[in-house]
């Protein structure tokens, strides 16, 4: 008799297109090889977002009542450091409403700022020193050590970056390729709760498919101006192509470094009274600002300049302006470049430039878009986890047992007996079944 097999599955036939196929793997693959690359970025944007309020919190001693009297010029705080410390010279100082002074020292052979260094929080008014911090060379705080994973993942820099910015890019595929997935072919009900609802009380798999999916799409548009804001730092190609499209093609200039006329050296001014006589000048035209930012000329170089900069919002770098000095003629430079323009009299492509920062934390919209920043932050460093997890629960899921063949006829009666036992061949050594009927 004929032995008749009954598959219990039909084969099914794939009814995705080309495009979408291809949507598929490459979101697929490109989340495999990006997933820790952005689960770092994200986790660490999401910290790196409040650091000035956890600062804040962490540091009460430094919060100071605002008082009508005149803050400590810069020569003061020199003269502070150089007590304390008469082997190091003052680098920046920080000005802050309701804040100490955060002065940052540096060794006086020491070149740029990575790692190492003073720290010394000082009353604006009285001089008093609150606190010192001191770090070894190579030795950074907790923020920038988060910011560093941010940037470059603690690896060396010149490698760890380019991994970021391309790892970013990679990322805006994802989302792109992400919603388009997302997307139903038909839209009804189960369709509509499936994209848009997470269904709680349902298999682990099935709460982890949602959360992929609704909060991705939910946090799309933010993850987006997150992503494409943060490849601006990175990304020269995409940094003055981003500049051409928005202003209209104009050019984003490259950087010019302005320097003090050294054939003035000595013929004018003190390195201390032209320090205060620069920030007297810059502090009466923004009296109510919220910040300053003052750059200490490296004295022991004829060619450095004053360099301050003004922050009029709390918390917002938007609308900063910035000023050079030479400091030993105190003749105002005049910069140039896009961040050179006032915030009010930039163009749009200038406008979007100076909101870049403020727009990749969300401090653009105030306290409550930090919020939201860290939130996309957050469900942004989920989505390798969830991802993988759809992944993995798909390749190396348990297969189901498969099912005998259906038979008929005589052999199927036999496949119903139960062998009794197996007896050896006399003659042949293979083993025979014998049934009993």
């Amino acid at each position: 008799m004929a032995t008749v097999i009954k598959t219990t599955q039909a084969k099914k036939k794939n009814k995705d297109s080309l495009f979408n196929r291809i949507n598929k793997w490459l979101h697929l693959w490109l989340g495999l090889v990006s997933g820790v690359i952005v689960l770092i970025v994200c986790i660490t944007g999401c910290i790196w977002v409040f650091n000035e309020e956890i600062t804040a919190l962490l540091e009460p001693e430094t919060k100071i009542e605002r008082q009508d009297t005149p803050v400590i010029p810069p020569s003061q705080l020199s003269a502070i450091a150089f007590k304390l410390y008469p082997d190091k010279v003052p680098s920046y100082a920080q000005y802050q409403q309701g804040r100490a002074i955060n002065l940052n020292l540096r060794g006086k052979k020491d070149e740029g700022r990575r790692g190492g260094g003073t720290s010394l929080k000082i009353n604006p008014y009285t001089g008093e020193v609150i606190s010192t911090v001191v770090h070894k060379k190579g030795e950074v705080d907790f923020f920038r050590f988060i910011l560093n994973g941010h940037r470059f993942l603690w690896l060396p820099y010149a490698i760890g970056r380019p991994i970021v910015n391309y790892g970013t890019l990679v990322f805006v595929v994802l989302l792109i390729t992400g919603l388009i997935w997302w997307y139903p072919k038909k839209w009804n009900k189960s369709t509509r709760d499936k994209s848009f609802k997470i269904k709680w009380g349902a298999s682990f798999k099935r709460v982890n498919l949602d959360l992929h999916n609704v909060l991705g799409f939910y946090s799309l548009i933010f993850l987006l101006f997150i992503a494409l804001t943060g490849m601006v730092y990175g990304i020269r190609w995409y940094s003055e192509g981003l500049y051409w499209v928005t202003s209209g093609g104009d050019k984003l200039g490259d950087f010019q470094r302005l320097e003090s006329d050294s054939l003035a050296l000595g013929k004018f001014y003190t390195p201390q009274k032209a320090m205060d006589l620069a920030w007297n000048k810059v502090i009466s035209r923004h009296p109510k600002s919220a910040g300053f930012y003052y750059n200490f000329p490296d004295t022991s170089k004829a060619k450095a300049t004053i360099n301050i900069t003004v922050y009029p919002n709390k918390g917002q770098f938007y609308n900063n302006q910035g000023y050079t000095f030479d400091q030993h003629t105190l003749k105002e430079f005049q910069r140039k470049g896009v961040y050179a323009i006032p915030y009010d009299e930039a163009g749009f492509g200038g406008k979007l430039r100076k909101m870049n920062y403020d727009i990749h934390v969300g401090s653009i919209l105030g306290f409550p878009g930090k919020v939201l920043a860290f939130l996309a932050a957050l469900i942004g460093a989920s989505l390798p986890i969830t991802g993988f997890l759809i992944w993995y629960g798909r390749k190396f899921k348990k297969k189901s047992t498969k099912k005998e063949p259906v038979q008929t006829g005589g052999k199927a009666l036999l496949a119903q007996v139960k062998p009794r036992a197996k007896i050896p061949a006399r003659k042949t050594g293979e083993t025979v079944a014998a049934y009993e009927h």
